[in-house]
């Protein structure tokens, strides 16, 4: 089940990502070049329609996350709720806040409230947050704001229940 709830959630962000952007985004002609996408199968479009309409109670599908230290909220920007500065390999200072960036698909109507955002200095528990978000449209995003306080490796979990959704590894310096 796992496996068909990722490739819904991969062909989602293909099939549907520009939709979702297309009210946030300016014209076509301001849009940045980019590298022609590769249309998903037409079955993987329909399951993508089927869980979104009708999949009522089954829970959201983490698409996409990441930490960044910058995301868009220009009202008017191409970019707008998107992360416009990811955390790199290299890490963040410490007592840098950090937003969770996180895209998610979510049942038409579904309000989702028992995911948590957790981060940990090595195996000490710092931070548990609680995030809710609802099934609006094709994509609904959300960032979280944690703060990774002292140098050291954390990790930054996305949990839904006790059900690890995703786990991201930074260097705090």
């Amino acid at each position: 089940m796992a496996s068909n709830l990722t490739k819904l959630a991969m062909c989602a962000v293909v099939a549907f990502g520009g939709m979702a952007m297309a009210q946030d985004q300016a014209p076509e002609a301001a849009a940045p070049a980019h590298e022609p996408v590769k249309a998903p199968p037409a079955d993987a479009v329909k399951g993508t329609w089927d869980y979104f309409y009708k999949g009522q109670g089954q829970g959201p599908l983490l698409v996409e996350a990441k930490l960044c230290t910058k995301v868009d909220t220009e009202k008017d920007s191409p970019t707008k709720f998107e992360c416009v500065t990811e955390v790199g390999p290299e890490g963040v200072k410490a007592n840098t806040s950090v937003q969770v960036w996180q895209s998610y698909l979510v049942p038409q109507g579904d309000s989702i409230e028992d995911l948590m955002i957790q981060t940990k200095q090595g195996n000490v528990v710092r931070e548990t947050k609680d995030v809710k978000i609802k099934g609006e449209g094709w994509r609904t995003r959300q960032w979280t704001g944690v703060r990774l306080g002292k140098a050291g490796d954390w990790t930054v979990t996305i949990l839904r229940g006790d059900q690890v959704l995703k786990t991201i590894n930074v260097k705090v310096l």
